[in-house]
């Protein structure tokens, strides 16, 4: 995937494309991803990177949502768990099985929880990832030796899937750019072209790289920009009410010691009304995640002290070994693009479901929805931008489409599984210049020869690119992180022919969004 390659596509390009989307995150790419592959010509333009904002700060879960099960959305439940196992199929490198407890401090709550993942298991149908079970005192405490075992009575053991959200996503774009979609990070939308009755037929816009213009046209503009669609939505309609109802969710990262073994734990309840989840992941364990209603969406977001404050509380309540916040290793910020409705009172209860909109100048928006159901928006989206357009294109796909990297039997704790089938050129690559094979540091696992395969192949161009979503180490121990950047931008700097000066200024912007994941 070669973003070279891309700017000469776009530059060439002398007929209007069939679709245009705006926006580079997991809703938009997956858009490019089902365009694409319905051989329609696609152009994606993300005003930063791929995934610099909600989707690479998830909780790293797919799934079908156990607090909309408890809101009774049976709907959306069944579709995120038809999804999953979709997911699972077409990425097996990026998605794994992982077994959940809910701690149960009464016999009621054995009850409770227990029927309600039966109810979980039975909407999954065949596609269940394994059954739900009842487990004793003992048996709880010989799976998750970290929990507090003194108040317990037992607790339910259910089945979900987990996944590396920046990774999916990156997959999902060389699919795309393997159906032939031009995708671009860097280049952000300015205006829209519109003309003379008003309708929207391309748009202005600038990379922020090079300070190159474009003004592309295409045959349907798509606005794909989760917590900033009302932001692109005045750019077509100054007048335009307000769709998006942004929330933040805060996770922090700590020491695998604090939750050892295979097993995740989720607290199904908490006083704010969110659902808590104690997760394994990358050798490190992940407490998520809080719900905190923000005035407007920005794409580097902070932790509040509060929210902080809050994980700690709660997970002490859980967690045998005390959690100070000097354990904290890093801490990171998503925000949630929900939908509004006039009868929700918070975010905690506003709408995952996605909505689509067009405008009347033409403009098709999409919001709302979750990582587990991209897909599926992904594919309803275009049904509307194909019938709006009049478009010419195949059935959708994606639902069988082995994403790119698809390798089965892969050791999921690995990783360097998340490269998949690439997995066997990166290692020729290393068996070519050992040098590269030496990790940067004994505590993150990341080597010279992922720096070099991200700039070559995955189209990273900044030190951010590299070190917060081709590899996860700004979200595993942001200190640790910071220790190596110098060395990971003179080997960056290396294969974009950059000089000492654009090493000094990449640290130095890195130092910044750094400060965001500080503890």
């Amino acid at each position: 995937m070669s973003r070279e390659k891309s700017l000469e596509a776009l530059r060439d390009r002398k007929e209007p494309w069939d679709l245009l989307v705006i926006g580079g995150g997991a809703t938009g790419v997956g858009i490019a991803l089902d365009a694409a592959s319905r051989n329609l010509d696609v152009l994606l333009l993300e005003q930063s990177d791929f995934g610099k904002g909600t989707s690479s700060r998830s909780t790293k879960l797919i799934h079908g949502g156990v607090r909309y099960l408890q809101q009774g959305n049976l709907t959306l439940v069944s579709d995120a768990l038809q999804e999953r196992a979709r997911l699972i199929r077409n990425a097996p490198h990026l998605v794994r099985d992982r077994s959940f407890l809910v701690p149960c401090h009464s016999f009621w709550e054995r009850i409770f929880y227990g029927t309600g993942m039966k109810l979980y298991d039975f909407l999954a149908v065949r596609d269940s990832f394994g059954s739900s079970r009842w487990l004793s005192k003992s048996a709880v405490a010989d799976i998750a030796p970290a929990l507090q075992h003194k108040q317990l009575k037992g607790a339910v053991l259910y089945h979900d899937g987990q996944f590396d959200d920046a990774r999916l996503l990156l997959s999902m774009a060389r699919s795309a750019f393997d159906h032939g979609a031009c995708l671009l990070n860097y280049v952000q939308v300015n205006q829209f072209l519109k003309d003379s009755s008003g309708k929207v037929i391309g748009v202005e816009a600038s990379d922020q790289l090079t300070e190159e213009s474009f003004a592309p046209h295409a045959r349907s503009v798509i606005n794909a920009t989760g917590p900033f669609s009302d932001t692109v939505r005045k750019l077509d309609d100054q007048n335009a009410d307000k769709m998006i109802a942004p929330s933040q969710g805060v996770h922090l990262v700590v020491p695998i010691s604090f939750f050892p073994g295979e097993a995740a734990m989720i607290v199904p309840k908490t006083p704010d009304g969110r659902v808590i989840f104690i997760i394994p992941w990358h050798d490190h364990a992940i407490i998520g995640t809080t719900d905190t209603e923000i005035p407007e969406a920005v794409l580097e977001p902070t932790a509040q002290e509060d929210e902080i404050q809050f994980l700690l509380d709660t997970s002490a309540d859980y967690l045998a070994k005390p959690l100070s916040r000097s354990d904290v290793l890093s801490i990171y910020t998503g925000i949630r693009p929900l939908v509004k409705n006039s009868s929700a009172g918070r975010t905690a209860s506003l709408s995952r479901d996605h909505h689509i909109q067009t405008s009347s100048s033409g403009v098709v928006t999409i919001a709302g929805g979750k990582w587990t159901t991209v897909r599926k928006m992904a594919e309803d989206c275009v049904d509307v931008a194909v019938k709006q357009a009049n478009l010419s294109a195949k059935e959708c796909v994606t639902k069988n489409l082995k994403l790119h990297g698809h390798q089965e039997n892969l050791n999921v704790d690995d990783p360097r599984s998340a490269y998949g089938s690439d997995l066997i050129a990166l290692e020729q690559l290393e068996a070519e210049h050992p040098s590269l094979a030496e990790p940067f540091s004994k505590s993150l696992s990341l080597r010279p020869s992922e720096v070099v395969w991200a700039a070559r192949n995955e189209m990273a161009q900044t030190l951010d690119d590299v070190l917060t979503r081709r590899s996860r180490c700004l979200f595993l121990d942001a200190r640790a992180t910071l220790a190596i950047a110098p060395d990971v931008a003179r080997r960056l700097a290396q294969e974009l022919n950059k000089d000492e000066s654009w090493v000094t200024d990449q640290v130095e912007k890195f130092e910044i969004i750094a400060q965001h994941f500080l503890p």
